[in-house]
């Protein structure tokens, strides 16, 4: 199925990404802790749990500090009891924000969160007032030049719920949540690792920015993204800078 080109918008995010690795070891660490404490500490049965172990091993962090944080989800260490909120606002344009958090303190967040959309153009909503714009599911990024054949039919053989080609070449995987390591294991046994590969929240539809509006919507999703207790930004605006 053809579709719309993001690998630019998909490159510039993980590039904006790379630029903040200081702040990765955090996030990571509250993953682990909330998926062991709801899901307990053994990977085999825990799905969430060996993804965010997936994701620290591939950001290098220290085996000791990955069970370590274990340990102390599953009670075995004291540890600070984190919540899971999301919170749904409006960004430049009208372009839908979802900002994903961990906290030990639920006003504290809220308060800073408002007050990010608020100084730089947003408006923070209410619960359920743009989720409705985005679709959970497993996403699997190929570069272009990948062989779109190859990644169509490993992909829904092993479950994928759809195949979309870019514009440009690249190939986007999308699978159901509960699908996403199954499809993800089949296509990298056949030698097709992805480029970005992750569960997510992907906007249905987007909104283009360019020149001034593009640079604003960067800059509040920077300083939403900065935020000590912000996991995720997830959002629909295609940004040409």
């Amino acid at each position: 199925m053809a579709g719309h080109s993001k690998w630019a918008n998909i490159q510039h995010r993980k590039g904006r990404q790379d630029e903040k690795r200081g702040k990765v070891w955090t996030r990571l660490t509250r993953e682990i802790i909330v998926a062991a404490r709801q899901g307990g500490g053994d990977i085999a049965m825990n799905p969430r749990l060996r993804l965010a172990i997936d994701k620290a091993k591939a950001a290098n962090m220290p085996a000791d500090n990955i069970k370590r944080n274990v340990d102390k989800a599953t009670g075995n260490l004291e540890g600070v009891q984190y919540e899971e909120i999301r919170y749904e606002g409006y960004g430049i344009g009208g372009a839908a924000i979802i900002v994903d958090c961990m906290t030990d303190n639920r006003v504290r967040t809220v308060a800073e969160v408002r007050h990010a959309f608020s100084k730089h153009g947003g408006n923070l909503g209410s619960e359920g007032s743009v989720a409705f714009q985005f679709k959970h599911c497993g996403q699997l990024v190929f570069a272009p030049g990948t062989s779109e054949d190859q990644v169509m039919e490993v992909a829904l053989e092993a479950g994928a719920e759809d195949v979309v080609t870019g514009d440009d070449g690249s190939i986007e995987v999308l699978t159901a949540p509960a699908d996403f390591e199954a499809v993800k294991n089949a296509l990298e046994a056949k030698g097709l690792k992805p480029e970005i590969a992750e569960v997510t929240m992907r906007a249905e539809n987007t909104i283009e920015l360019a020149g001034d509006d593009a640079a604003r919507m960067q800059k509040l999703l920077d300083v939403l993204e900065d935020l000590d207790d912000v996991q995720e930004v997830f959002h629909n605006a295609e940004i040409n800078e």
